[in-house]
């Protein structure tokens, strides 16, 4: 009889084992593994090895054609399928030139003028508001804001260290002095709840990469811990530890979303609009489009065109749009 622990992992906890491996993130790991079901199912439940270039064809097409997917959809599909054949199943796919692309709307991005983002931001209080302000003063993604720890703080410098951000790059952008007395005592009250957490025999959270390995007390210290943290301790899906993890986007969006309805605005606005009215605001005020490019972190200045064709028009310091409100 054959002993069950011999018997090879199964396909998906082999994908998850080469994400883990190569230190994606966790919603990585979700997106690949659902697209890779959903193409075992379209299918028939066949094994991908019994299958090649032609059904990976057929299914993004399918994808597009019927799906009527967005573009992006499409893209993190296929980037699903190609590392489930390149990195789990070793099998190099050939050109997918017969696959029907999902067209990539071009859009303009939501903008809000100073006033509609002073009207949210009247409307939103405590951690909910601070969040928003931050995301305005600094021109930081939602997901970025999240996940900062206490020592990519610099109050002295006036800025904040944004690691690994998209594209895997850290940054540097400015840290609106108006939100430093705020900012600083929000630490307090996180700092307080830490040392409770330690007293409990908790107090640990999540490093990334090989870090935890390198510096196994660094979990428990003081400036590695989540600026947001989460109002409740959870358990680590990958590891199981019972942990911290910082707050939830969701909560953020919700309380977004219903500020701009109490505010009767007529515009969708949503945490991100406040990164693209950040690097509109700035356009408008004069700086370079370079400057604003870097702060944003984009890869390529013609990303950063879409908020404006105006070029040049100087500025070496920055001054956060945030610090020009009356709240």
């Amino acid at each position: 009889m054959q002993n069950p622990s011999n018997n090879p992992p199964k396909l998906l906890d082999q994908v998850r084992d080469k994400i883990r491996l190569k230190h994606y993130s966790i919603r990585t790991e979700q997106a690949y593994t659902d697209w890779i079901k959903r193409y075992i199912l379209y299918f028939g439940k066949r094994h991908p090895r019994d299958m090649g270039a032609s059904e990976v064809e057929r299914f993004l097409t399918h994808l597009a054609v019927e799906g009527k997917v967005a573009a992006s959809t499409q893209n993190q599909a296929k980037a699903a399928l190609l590392f489930l054949y390149k990195e789990v199943l070793t099998i190099e796919l050939p050109w997918l030139d017969n696959v029907e692309q999902a067209k990539a709307p071009k859009r303009l991005p939501v903008v809000l003028n100073r006033d509609e983002i002073q009207a949210i931001l009247l409307r939103l209080s405590g951690t909910p508001h601070l969040i928003a302000s931050l995301l305005y003063g600094t021109g930081m993604r939602i997901m970025e804001c999240l996940r900062l720890r206490v020592q990519d703080v610099d109050f002295k410098r006036r800025e904040i260290l944004i690691r690994d951000g998209k594209g895997a790059k850290d940054r540097v952008t400015v840290l609106p002095a108006s939100l430093t007395p705020a900012l600083q005592a929000h630490l307090s009250k996180v700092r307080e709840l830490h040392v409770t957490d330690l007293a409990q025999g908790y107090g640990a959270v999540y490093l990334p990469h090989a870090l935890a390995r390198k510096y196994p007390n660094a979990a428990r210290e003081w400036i590695w811990q989540y600026v947001f943290p989460a109002p409740r301790l959870s358990t680590d899906p990958r590891s199981g530890e019972v942990r911290r993890h910082h707050i939830q986007e969701q909560a953020i969006q919700r309380a977004v979303k219903q500020a701009a309805r109490d505010a009767d605005l007529n515009k969708a606005a949503t945490p991100h609009t406040f990164r693209h009215s950040f690097a509109t605001h700035l356009l408008e005020s004069g700086y370079d489009i370079r400057t604003v490019q870097e702060l944003l972190g984009h890869a390529d200045v013609s990303t950063t065109m879409i908020y404006t064709h105006v070029l040049n028009k100087g500025g070496k310091g920055v001054t956060s749009p945030l610090d020009g409100l009356m709240l």
